[in-house]
C-alpha cells in the first residue's frame, strides 16, 4: 500500500462528502453500507464462527469490524470467507501495543485485510488523571504517525468513562484537544456518549472531520446519565430506544462519517434477532 500524505489524511474523513449522501439516498442512512461490530454475537461466533458469519451476511450486513485475533480463525481463511460472503472490513480493533514493533505487526494485519482505521484504547491507569490523558494523547499521536507512514489511520473508541470531569475538564475533550486531528481519528460511540449525558451531534459539530466511524446502539428510557459503573441493561436495538438517529445521521457528514457499526453489548432477545431488528430499522431509515 502506498503511504498517503498528511494532506491525504485530512481528506479521508471528507471522502464520501462528494458521493453517497449527495446521491439523495432514500434508505440506509446516507447510502452507506450497514456495518456490524460482531461483539454483539460473540458467544455465537465462539461456538460456530463460520455459521454465524453466514447468518450476519444473510441479514444484509456488508461491513464487519473485526479484531485480531478473531474467534480462532486463521487470517487467510477469514479473509477468504468474508470475501465469499461479500463483506468488507474497513476498521478493526487491536490491543494497545507495548511498543512500536508490536504496533507494526498490527499494521501488517490491517494491510492484509484492507483495514483503513486501526482502533485501540489507552491503558486504564492513564484514564485516572488529566496528566494521564495527556500521556495518552502523546502516545496516540505517535501511533497515528506510525499509521500514517504505512497508509492507514489510527482511531480511538470511546465509552462513557471518558466524559468524566477531572480538575474541571472533561477528559474526552482534553484528549480531542491534545491529539493531532490529522493523525488520530475517533470512533464515536453514540450510545455511550448519550449515556454519559452528552450529545453526539454537539461533538460532531464542534470537531468536524474527527469522527469517520460511529458505533450505534440504542438507549432504553429511565437510565440517568453516568460516567461510572453501569447498573442493569440499558442497551436496546437501534430504533427501539430514546436516541434520535435521524438527527445523528444528519450531522454525521460534518463529523466526517465513512463507516458505522451496530453494536449491542447485551441483548434481551437472541443476539441474531437483535442485530436483525437494528439492521431492518437502519435499512429503512432515510435522512
Amino acid at each position: 500500500m502506498t503511504p498517503i500524505t498528511r494532506r491525504g489524511m485530512l481528506g479521508l474523513s471528507g471522502l464520501l462528502a462528494t458521493t453517497s449522501w449527495r446521491s439523495g439516498a432514500s434508505a440506509k442512512p446516507l447510502g452507506l453500507p450497514i456495518g456490524l461490530q460482531p461483539y454483539t454475537v460473540r458467544r455465537e461466533l465462539a461456538q460456530d464462527c463460520e455459521g454465524t458469519l453466514r447468518k450476519i451476511a444473510a441479514i444484509g450486513y456488508q461491513e464487519l469490524e473485526i479484531g485480531n485475533p478473531f474467534y480462532g480463525q486463521e487470517n487467510d481463511g477469514l479473509r477468504k470467507l468474508l470475501k465469499s460472503l461479500g463483506m468488507t472490513t474497513s476498521s478493526a480493533h487491536y490491543g494497545y501495543p507495548k511498543d512500536s514493533s508490536e504496533w507494526a505487526k498490527s499494521i501488517e494485519h490491517a494491510k492484509m485485510f484492507g483495514i483503513k482505521y486501526m482502533i485501540t484504547s489507552a491503558p486504564s491507569e492513564w484514564r485516572k488523571s488529566l496528566d494521564g490523558w495527556k500521556r495518552a494523547a502523546e502516545r496516540f499521536n505517535e501511533l497515528g504517525e506510525q499509521c500514517r507512514k504505512a497508509g492507514v489511520a489510527a482511531a480511538y473508541h470511546n465509552h462513557h468513562f471518558e466524559y468524566v470531569v477531572l480538575d474541571g475538564k472533561v477528559a474526552y475533550d482534553e484528549f480531542l484537544r491534545l491529539t493531532d486531528p490529522k493523525l488520530v481519528f475517533m470512533e464515536l460511540d453514540c450510545f455511550w456518549t448519550t449515556f454519559a449525558g452528552k450529545d453526539p451531534v454537539a461533538y460532531m459539530e464542534k470537531y468536524p472531520g474527527r469522527f469517520p466511524l460511529l458505533h450505534i446502539k440504542d438507549l432504553k428510557p429511565g437510565f440517568p446519565p453516568s460516567t461510572d459503573s453501569v447498573k442493569g441493561k440499558p442497551y436496546a436495538e437501534v430504533g427501539k430506544g430514546i436516541i434520535d438517529w435521524k438527527r445523528i445521521f444528519q450531522a454525521a457528514p460534518k463529523g466526517g462519517i465513512r463507516f458505522y457499526y451496530v453494536e449491542q453489548d447485551e441483548c434481551d432477545r437472541p443476539p441474531i434477532e437483535s442485530i436483525r431488528i437494528s439492521h431492518d430499522y437502519l435499512n429503512e431509515l432515510s435522512v
